[in-house]
């Protein structure tokens, strides 16, 4: 009868057996794996090395061309807006490049009549109705509301009262001086703007500043209303949108997929940079005297990094 002794010695040959196979196995082994696991190591390395070499090689290469924009510009751009008057009008989706492109602008001599950055507030939708109201009761007798889009629309109805006391009107009684400040402090008071410098008077174009698409709940109508901001301004007078990125229904993206925009709005894909930034300049140039729209940037449908300059 085999008793409880014999199978604990069983086990236990079994288990010491299973460990000397091991002890050997890896015996023989190691030499082999641990020089393979050795070399790819060295390889990975190797190769990390490379990769943080092309990473900062290619950083090199942008601060470069960001100098050497900013080099040029210095050379192209003083004189081009001389006597040419410009309202800068921020839109609060990434506006962060802002002040870069404000610099690029007076280097080229442009007289700024004002600067207006539009509040969040201003494109939720939440406020159409609201905004709708503040249109009409913000009116004035030289900035009047019937001649103000009445589809139900509050942002395009608010952006077209603004674009009529911020740029020159085409035909018709100026806005007076009174009129805009008091259009300007409904919705300063309504917390639908700021203006970091007092607005001296009308401009005859525009530069819109934006950035990358929302992607919240409310991105879809959002975006809608940053194109409508666009769009009424357009009717007002000339107008260089300097944008973030050309796609995921951003304004660029939206002007530059629409035959009738495209012909009447300058857009430019890469304003964050300095190079976006000289060609904001350059495409406002363009609108101002030649009169004609284009699209700058590195983005989708871009027509070229920088306008070409008028002979």
């Amino acid at each position: 009868m085999i008793n409880f002794r014999y199978h604990v010695v069983s086990l236990t040959a079994v288990f010491l057996a299973l460990a000397i196979g091991l002890v050997v196995g890896t015996a023989a082994l190691n030499g082999p794996v641990a020089d393979s696991l050795k070399e790819r190591v060295n390889g990975l390395s190797k190769d990390n090395q490379l990769m943080r070499q092309k990473v900062n090689d290619m950083q090199k290469e942008l601060e470069m061309e960001e100098q050497f924009a900013a080099e040029i510009a210095q050379v192209v751009l003083p004189s081009k807006l001389t006597g040419r008057r410009v309202v800068l009008v921020t839109l609060p989706n990434k506006r962060e490049h802002t002040e870069g492109v404000l610099k690029m602008l007076q280097t080229a001599g442009a007289t700024l009549t004002g600067r207006v950055d539009l509040q969040d507030k201003f494109i939720n939708p939440d406020n159409n109705s609201n905004l709708m109201e503040l249109a009409v009761t913000a009116a004035r007798p030289s900035a009047p509301a019937s001649g103000l889009p009445g589809n139900g629309h509050g942002v395009e109805t608010s952006s077209a009262l603004l674009a009529s006391v911020l740029l020159d009107r085409a035909g018709g009684t100026p806005v007076t001086e009174a009129d805009r400040k008091a259009v300007l402090a409904s919705y300063t008071n309504a917390g639908y703007l700021t203006t970091d410098a007092k607005v001296t008077g009308p401009a005859e174009a525009v530069v819109l500043v934006s950035g990358q698409p929302y992607v919240d709940k409310d991105s879809v109508k959002k975006d809608e209303s940053v194109v409508k901001v666009a769009e009424q301004f357009d009717r007002a007078g000339a107008i260089v949108v300097a944008g973030t990125g050309s796609a995921g229904g951003n304004v660029v993206a939206v002007v530059r997929g629409d035959p009738v925009l495209s012909q009447t709005i300058s857009t430019v894909d890469d304003a964050n940079t300095t190079q976006g930034q000289l060609a904001t300049s350059l495409a406002l140039v363009q609108q101002v005297v030649e009169k004609k729209a284009g699209q700058y940037g590195v983005g989708d449908n871009a027509a070229a990094l920088v306008p070409r300059m008028p002979q």
